[in-house]
């Protein structure tokens, strides 16, 4: 039987409104935009930023595509701590679904300042020692992260410089003395410096106009190099204290490759790009719902050794054929 043509309009909107019934929730759901998880990120500037670069990468390579699955609010406090503690607050106020905080001085600010949102970390320090995990297998809470050896090798810095420069007597070290990351740094310094028979010049202070004072009052004759010991703040003011040594003409050693990149004569350390690397799978993890306490913190264990021989040259230094073998890359 050949139906009206009327009645086949109706029977196929008939068949369309029960498809729409039975199958609509699904449509419905696929029509929707995907969820868009923000990250806050908190970090005190300089070369800090190359952690948000890694995190970047990671997160992409992971299928994360910034814009549509993510976006990082960057809270970036130029050297001041208590502009990190405040963004983390106010970041939790505005419900963002991760904060990643780049390093322990930032962690512990961060930590401070909230109660309930998620934290994945970049710790140069101890996390254990800092209370910001309860053990590396099992941290426990709402922090997880990286840990990466900055505190521990202010040491093999010290006798690296002194490799590099046999004349080196006085060696300036800059730091912040409430910094609590900060003070187990300077004190392995202490031990090394009378180990090689060196004074160790301190310069302490509490801000980052105070640190750019200190840097302009150093003269030639205070001190032979500068080493970087384990302090944000400091990290976050590399560029000024790689002016101020070249004004000077002295040797500086600092904890990251970049630094050297930009003028810095060399540095032992661990690449803030990988550990941004690295924490990307753990933020990927928490933002499709594990919890950050059952998370390993991962170490970052790849130490690098870099020398600047264009700096080398320009401060009248000449570096030993066999600490120059012993680099993992020499910039000419």
């Amino acid at each position: 039987m050949i139906l009206p043509l009327g009645s086949v309009f109706r029977a196929i909107a008939l068949t369309g409104v029960v498809a729409l019934t039975i199958l609509g929730p699904r449509f419905a759901a696929e029509a929707q935009p995907a969820r868009v998880y923000r990250i806050g990120v908190i970090l005190l500037g300089g070369p800090y930023s190359l952690a948000v670069d890694g995190l970047r990468a990671g997160l992409r390579e992971l299928g994360f595509e910034e814009g549509k699955q993510f976006v990082l609010d960057v809270r970036d406090g130029k050297g001041d701590l208590k502009s990190a503690e405040k963004a983390a607050r106010t970041l939790e106020q505005e419900n963002a679904d991760l904060i990643y905080s780049v390093s322990t001085s930032v962690t512990l600010a961060a930590r401070r300042a909230t109660t309930r949102v998620p934290i994945v970390f970049y710790a140069g320090a101890d996390p254990v020692a800092f209370g910001l995990a309860e053990n590396f297998r099992k941290p426990g809470g709402r922090l997880t992260g990286v840990h990466g050896q900055l505190t521990d090798l202010t040491a093999k810095r010290l006798e690296l410089m002194k490799e590099m420069v046999p004349r080196l007597r006085r060696v300036a070290v800059f730091y912040s003395p409430d910094n609590p990351s900060a003070r187990p740094s300077v004190e392995f310094a202490r031990v090394a410096a009378r180990q090689l028979k060196l004074t160790l010049v301190e310069r302490q202070f509490t801000s980052v106009s105070e640190l750019r004072a200190s840097l302009s009052s150093l003269r030639p004759g205070d001190a032979d190099a500068i080493v970087y010991v384990a302090d944000a703040m400091v990290t976050s003011q590399t560029d000024a204290i790689i002016e101020t040594a070249k004004a000077n003409k002295l040797p500086t050693m600092f904890q990251e490759t970049a630094s050297v990149v930009r003028g810095a004569l060399a540095s032992y350390g661990i690449s803030y790009h990988a550990a941004g690397l690295l924490s990307a799978k753990q933020v990927h993890r928490i933002l499709l719902g594990a919890r950050p306490g059952d998370l390993p913190v991962e170490q970052l264990d790849r130490l690098h050794f870099a020398i600047n021989l264009k700096t080398a040259r320009a401060i009248g230094l000449t570096i030993p054929p066999a600490v120059l073998a012993r680099a993992d890359e020499v910039i000419p």
